[in-house]
């Protein structure tokens, strides 16, 4: 059994409750495809796309870029892809590790929903209060 030889580098991002799984190949030109659609066909809003394409904006390097994500938000899958293209990015070309990391795309954003308490209608919104 021949095992093929592995073109692509693969990293997985996350934000809030969204994960993606990223592949990133060497191109010419830059591409994205997220969960078999363009990026562009995804995404309903620009901000989003700008956002995905981030770390290869600011390197100018060029990538195809095959995303797969699930759960959260369009903008938080945004970022989650934003994530994970930036760790394969810095794995094939470790140089640029340091540029990504002062820009803040190597760093789990930590922020998710607090949790509802019970007796309270959310997180701390307790219900409504009559004197009389």
């Amino acid at each position: 059994m021949s095992a093929k030889a592995q073109t692509y580098t693969e990293a997985v991002g996350r934000r809030k409750t969204a994960t993606a799984r990223v592949r990133i190949e060497a191109a010419k030109n830059a591409s994205m495809t997220v969960n078999g659609m363009t990026a562009e066909d995804y995404f309903p809003l620009h901000a989003m796309i700008k956002t995905a394409y981030a770390p290869m904006q600011v390197l100018g390097s060029t990538y195809t870029v095959s995303a797969k994500v699930r759960g959260g938000g369009h903008k938080a899958q945004a970022e989650a892809i934003r994530m994970g293209l930036s760790r394969a990015i810095a794995e094939i070309v470790p140089e640029q590790r340091k540029d990504l990391k002062v820009l803040g795309y190597l760093k789990r954003d930590p922020r998710a929903k607090e949790r509802k308490k019970f007796g309270l209608k959310a997180a701390r919104r307790a219900p409504q209060w009559s004197k009389r």
